[in-house]
């Protein structure tokens, strides 16, 4: 059973959500700009073991939550094998994924983050599109990714 996010408390949502810069630890989404709310995802779920310790806690925008949703792993687009998603506790995003020239896509260039890509749906155009806007703004890509 998924805990809802006020289950976990105020406390642990702040920490959650401040340690991720309000961004998706996944297709680095900025909070401040999304049309849905964010939430907080069990990295490993616990519908498979996981539990509700600060580091098997993710900020993730509506889309990627909910296309994770319990996944654990994913089929690699380019090997065609089952392989890890990307766990923001223990990798490192830029070891696993790129942006494209105009920073509006985001590469894996790892099996696991081509996986997480494709899985995630990452690059859903609606995800695109605001990229594009916010990067005329200046405030895409926030500056720690």
């Amino acid at each position: 059973m998924q805990m809802s996010d006020n289950q976990l408390g105020k406390k642990t949502q702040l920490l959650v959500r401040e340690r991720a810069n309000e961004c998706c630890e996944y297709c680095i989404a900025l909070s401040n700009y999304a049309f849905h709310p964010f939430s907080i995802d069990h990295i490993f779920p616990i519908s498979k073991g996981g539990h509700n310790d600060i580091d098997n806690l993710a900020w993730a925008c509506f889309h990627c939550n909910g296309a994770k949703y319990n996944k654990i792993d994913c089929l690699d687009p380019l090997s065609n094998k089952v392989v890890s998603l990307y766990h923001p506790r223990r990798n490192t995003w830029s070891e696993h994924f790129v942006w494209n020239d105009n920073q509006t896509i985001i590469i894996g260039i790892t099996p696991t983050g081509r996986a997480t890509v494709n899985c995630l749906k990452v690059n859903r155009q609606g995800a695109v599109n605001l990229r594009e806007a916010l990067r005329e703004f200046g405030v895409h890509p926030p500056k720690f990714y």
